[in-house]
């Protein structure tokens, strides 16, 4: 146990996950929520992510650790108004997507014991229903102490979201912000572009029917919540403008080459950003370990997939990752199987092809 008393201010995807996973690694002795949805709570309760639901004075009175998990919005007045009910030497942290003006506004009011907080992770089921003890596994966690921030309140924050399974990087709010931007808040942006533009277009009806691959691996984050998107957006407004400065530049450079029909540049540009999109791992070098892939052939039929994970777990053979990545309905489709080392890789594809499995590597 690392912390005696906590309090989750949100127990929706983020906060709800925390507190499951909290909960289920035995990391926190006693655990109060506080959400305006009494849906999430009750989830919350039954699942054992909180101990016991209570308004915000209550649930901050005592508390050693106070995690913000609603929108950012809100966070300045729940600061206000949790402010008096702190426990002194209470350490306050954030799950928020926009770090430099919350951290502001909270060393201004309640000092040096706040640690600025965003894991980089989360679902398209909005709400506790999305909730998950593994959803920070392996996922960055990203911490933004000032100069101003304790080193004790860091500390705390660091090893209670090491204990979660995620990793921990640090950087400052500023370099934070710009970051997500580019990282997130743009795609996001693009995505709600993209299906309001298809969408308006006067065979829009028709292209959503058809709308498949691409479009909807490239406009799937347009579904996330609008309350907290708008938060995002209006909080971090400064970055996620300048990010589109850059994507105009792009967009332009790439109009340009179709409108004067010059393969050559088209050529040139989408090869650069085909290798540059190809390098991208699936887990990021330095900081975790590279997986290693392979994509398996399989009938369409009950119990495949375990008989797969049975097959290789029979062979002593770790599954890292696993993925339905095509499928066809009585026919088929394919699995990616992901792998912590070479060898695991070469093992199992030397035992699928030996049974007859048709596999391949995935590069």
């Amino acid at each position: 146990m690392l912390i005696k008393s906590c309090a989750i201010i949100g127990v929706g995807l983020i906060g709800g996950s925390l507190g499951l996973a909290m909960s289920e690694r035995q990391l926190v002795g006693h655990i109060r929520g506080v959400d305006v949805n009494r849906e999430n709570l009750d989830m919350a309760l039954a699942a054992g992510a909180i101990h016991q639901a209570a308004a915000l004075p209550d649930a901050v009175t005592g508390a050693e650790l106070v995690i913000l998990a609603a929108p950012v919005g809100t966070t300045q007045e729940l600061l206000k108004s949790m402010k008096p009910f702190l426990k002194p030497g209470a350490v306050i942290t954030d799950v928020g997507s926009t770090k430099k003006s919350v951290v502001q506004q909270a060393e201004a009011l309640i000092g040096d014991r706040f640690v600025g907080g965003h894991p980089m992770t989360g679902a398209e089921t909005a709400g506790f229903s999305g909730a998950d003890p593994f959803l920070f596994e392996n996922a960055f966690y990203l911490l933004t102490p000032t100069a101003q921030t304790n080193n004790d309140a860091l500390e705390t924050v660091r090893r209670l979201v090491q204990a979660t399974g995620a990793v921990v990087m640090e950087m400052t709010p500023e370099e934070h912000d710009l970051i997500t931007a580019a990282i997130s808040h743009l795609p996001h942006f693009m995505a709600v572009s993209l299906v309001a533009a298809v969408a308006g277009m006067s065979i829009g009806d028709k292209a959503m029917a058809l709308a498949a691959g691409g479009f909807r691996d490239t406009t799937r984050i347009a579904a996330g919540s609008p309350p907290m998107w708008r938060d995002i957006f209006l909080s971090n407004r400064r970055q996620v403008l300048q990010t589109l400065e850059h994507l105009r530049g792009a967009m332009d450079e790439l109009e340009s080459a179709l409108r004067r029909q010059d393969a050559e540049k088209l050529m040139q540009i989408l090869s650069e950003t085909s290798a540059i999109r190809k390098k991208l791992p699936v887990k990021p070098k330095g900081y975790l370990p590279y997986i290693y892939e392979l994509v398996v052939t399989v009938p369409d039929r009950p119990g495949v997939i375990a008989g797969l994970a049975g097959m290789l777990g029979e062979a002593g053979i770790n599954i890292a990752e696993i993925e339905i990545l095509r499928a066809r309905e009585g026919y088929g489709g394919t699995i990616r199987i992901g792998f912590a080392t070479p060898d695991e890789q070469d093992r199992a594809m030397e035992l699928f092809q030996a049974r007859g499995i048709k596999c391949r590597r995935k590069v």
